[in-house]
């Protein structure tokens, strides 16, 4: 095989396990009834006029199970924290108390539960169709090197080698979903 055809699929294969890891970390976000400091991911907070992760202005520690503590560097931080918390949408009330803020997980309803298991699956769909976008650029790459004097043979094999490395991520993917299904669902 040649050594541009090599590159395509290596190309392909390394952009697939960079999708399967934006899908486990998108995963970690969604709640599963356990407290779990990456919920909080994502979350800014206005730090001196510059939006900053929460995690670099405050301590995250889990105190049990369901519930989150929160504890600033700066005291002056908890009215910003308290307000990015609330304008993040992630469903949980911050409770200040002077020094931290506390993040109170309520016990999942099966209705929330079904909510949590559509996100993740919408996730999952999401990363599915961007292996099979990595695939069809890997194949139209494959089909320039044919233009360009590759054997057709060889473009096949190439193509089923794609092909096989598609399958193989969207299997990863379907693995993940159901392993986080099966954590969303146990009580």
């Amino acid at each position: 095989m040649s050594e541009e055809l090599e590159m395509v699929i290596d190309d392909a294969e390394t952009s697939m396990k960079k999708a399967i890891g934006h899908l486990e970390a998108e995963l970690v976000k969604i709640r599963a009834g356990k407290a779990n400091p990456t919920m909080l991911d994502g979350i800014n907070v206005d730090y001196y006029g510059s939006p900053t992760p929460i995690n670099q202005v405050a301590n995250i520690n889990i105190m049990d199970a369901r519930t989150i503590s929160i504890q600033p560097w700066e005291r002056n931080m908890l009215q910003p924290i308290e307000r990015a918390i609330i304008a993040s949408n992630i469903g949980l009330n911050p409770q200040n108390d002077g020094v931290n803020i506390r993040l109170y997980l309520p016990p999942l309803t099966e209705e929330r539960r079904r909510e949590l298991v559509k996100r993740s699956s919408g996730e999952g769909e999401h990363s599915k169709v961007a292996i099979r976008n990595i695939r069809r650029e890997a194949i139209e790459e494959v089909k320039k090197l044919q233009k360009e004097g590759l054997s057709e043979d060889a473009a096949k094999d190439s193509e089923k080698e794609i092909q096989d490395l598609t399958d193989k991520y969207i299997s990863q993917v379907d693995k993940l979903l159901v392993a986080k299904e099966k954590d969303i669902m146990s009580i």
